[in-house]
């Protein structure tokens, strides 16, 4: 049984949105990380790392390069990035080609975690489970799917990930 430690690299994204009930609206206060991976039952080593709590809408190349640095600089060669769908396949993309040695799953949420209905739980149960079994490489783990970074897109019109030429 595989039971090497997982690093889970935060970015931010739906996955971690509050909703403000003064201000009517979702923005970031803290993750909610480490409660989701005890609600999931992950009993495995897991290391948590915040990078930045943002909105990947924002996201510039300078946070892409923080990125980058926090999965270099990684003991672990499992690596989980929790990260806003807006943005993640071009993220995927940009880490992709650097030949990192370390098997680095991307995931997201379209729903937050506080919200019923949200796919949180599932998404990094399976993004976990991607990282713990795929060959080292560059993947995005969303809808029940892992596609590798070369060939992933966010379908807007289905709100679902798909492979970049379907």
């Amino acid at each position: 049984m595989n039971d090497d430690p997982v690093r889970i690299i935060i970015t931010g994204g739906t996955f971690d949105k509050h909703y403000d009930e003064l201000k009517g609206e979702l923005t970031f206060k803290d993750t909610h990380l480490p409660g989701i991976i005890q609600k999931a039952r992950i009993v495995s080593p897991v290391e948590f790392e915040i990078v930045h709590l943002i909105d990947s809408l924002v996201m510039t190349e300078a946070h892409r390069e923080m990125i980058r640095s926090a999965c270099e600089a990684s003991p672990e060669k499992k690596i989980v990035i929790t990260h806003g769908t807006d943005r993640m396949a071009e993220t995927a993309r940009f880490l992709g080609p650097l030949g990192i040695n370390k098997t680095i799953v991307l995931t997201g949420a379209m729903i937050p975690y506080q919200v019923i209905g949200s796919d949180a739980l599932f998404n990094l149960g399976s993004a976990f489970m991607a990282a713990r079994l795929l060959q080292p490489g560059v993947y995005v783990a969303m809808n029940g799917r892992t596609f590798p970074w070369q060939d992933v897109r966010k379908d807007y019109e289905r709100g679902v990930f798909r492979p970049a030429e379907e």
